[in-house]
């Protein structure tokens, strides 16, 4: 540790920020995973969500500016204000019917996440050194998505023998939880006392001019490798509404949706340890372990939606106020053991291949550079372009799109980013500063023109 406090380890920061992910979007997570916000008609959830990542894409883009020029803590404490605001409206929601609160609250957490997620990936991305950025990210990951499980375990004790919309207890206790998430981002140190585990510091350059960082930022659309990265960033959260929405939403009793949450963040969990091992694995070159790490994903995405589209095939709608769900015997209750086994186990590895998809991009973002100034600009453009990915899926389950369209179009838009991923895994040096090497000489001649973006 070279002599520094244990508190500015490098690592300690990243298990802290894990907590206050823990706290604040791992509940959100946990609350969207049963569909509509936990609401039987979905209508307002996802309009909400909507709204939500509309105001994403916005403070995505000034997020790198704004993180960089008022600080980690300040940033990511109001963001997680914001993911209490909106489970809170859901008790409003509950008893007033009026959506118009929760879509607000949804604008304004979209407000408040877009800077949030920035400062996280800036910390995930350049915190630790080339050889631990894939131990990092699952120490993160690991933490976060335990949230998730102990929001299904709320959701499932609140709501255990209540069926229609979530309890106000629920709500109430994901509120809780999401305000001390947000007090846990005040205990994050500075990036500028934080010692990396070779006693090295983070530089961040200090913004003066958060428009002209944010323009920085926009001029990514003229870099060659975000631009490969596009549909990667794009669908990396495009298939949460399915999942959450028509599949965990339609098919399944109340309390069972919060059952699948536990095991579909767990599985989470245990896949991010995982692949951790391949992606540290410094036997192999890098290049090498990304082809195998995307390999490995595209994999498990094609299983997974050929299993779901074969779930589909049986029903083509959820329950609502029109009438319960044409799935063949009714809604699935966990307790029904030979009836939920496979449908429940399907929803499990989902949480894998999204785990698998969403590790898979830090790390390949992570290899580009380890300048954490640009690692936030790239983390913002990231969380910009994924938001606005989220913005057309919720809407599209929103205005009633056939389940199957959806389906269809996640699993074409997943295999054509992989296709791309395979493309930038090829061009992939040992070291981040190498990188460079190893694109055309178009490209080069590209970046030559756009040299302020990156040296800003």
């Amino acid at each position: 540790m070279h002599g520094q406090l244990p508190y500015f380890a490098a690592r300690t920061q990243i298990i802290v920020l894990g907590f206050v992910c823990f706290g604040c979007p791992g509940m959100f997570n946990a609350l969207n995973g049963t569909g509509g916000g936990g609401q039987v008609d979905r209508t307002a959830g996802n309009n909400a969500n909507t709204a939500l990542y509309v105001c994403f894409i916005f403070s995505g883009l000034f997020g790198g500016a704004i993180v960089n020029k008022c600080g980690i803590r300040f940033t990511m404490f109001t963001g997680g204000i914001m993911f209490a605001l909106y489970s809170g409206s859901y008790i409003y929601y509950n008893h007033s019917g009026q959506p118009w609160f929760t879509i607000w609250a949804g604008a304004m957490l979209g407000l408040g996440a877009g800077v949030f997620w920035t400062a996280q990936g800036m910390v995930m991305m350049s915190y630790p050194l080339e050889h631990e950025k894939g131990k990092f990210i699952t120490i993160f990951w690991i933490i976060f998505n335990l949230g998730g499980v102990i929001g299904g375990i709320v959701l499932l004790a609140t709501n255990y023998n209540h069926e229609g919309p979530l309890s106000d207890a629920a709500y109430a206790a994901f509120l809780a939880i999401e305000v001390c998430g947000a007090f846990c981002a005040l205990v994050l140190a500075p990036p500028s006392k934080v010692k990396r585990s070779d006693g090295s510091s983070i530089e961040i350059k200090r913004v003066e001019n958060i428009l002209d960082d944010a323009l920085a930022i926009l001029r990514l659309f003229a870099d060659p490798w975000m631009l490969i990265l596009v549909p990667m960033m794009f669908s990396s959260n495009f298939y949460y509404s399915y999942q959450f929405g028509p599949y965990n939403g339609s098919l399944f009793t109340t309390r069972t949706k919060g059952f699948n949450n536990i095991w579909y963040w767990g599985a989470q969990m245990a896949t991010s340890f995982g692949l951790t091992k391949l992606l540290d694995y410094q036997l192999l070159s890098r290049k090498r372990r990304a082809l195998i790490g995307v390999a490995i994903t595209f994999c498990a995405v094609n299983a997974v939606w050929g299993g779901t589209l074969k779930m589909q095939s049986k029903y083509t709608h959820g329950a609502s106020a029109s009438g319960p769900t044409d799935y063949p015997g009714g809604p699935i209750d966990f307790m029904q053991t030979a009836r939920a086994a496979g449908p429940c186990i399907l929803y499990a590895c989902m949480g894998i291949q999204d785990a698998l998809w969403n590790n898979m991009a830090y790390w390949l973002l992570g290899t580009i550079t380890n300048d954490a100034t640009r690692l936030a600009r790239y983390a913002g453009f990231y969380k910009a372009i994924q938001s606005l990915g989220a913005a057309v899926s919720w809407q599209l389950d929103a205005k009633d799109a056939k389940f199957q369209t959806q389906l269809i179009v996640n699993w074409v838009l997943l295999d054509l980013s992989a296709a791309l991923m395979f493309y930038l895994s090829f061009r992939i040096k040992d070291t981040a500063s190498e990188f460079a090497e190893c694109k055309p000489e178009s490209i080069e001649r590209i970046e030559a023109e756009k040299a302020h973006t990156f040296n800003a």
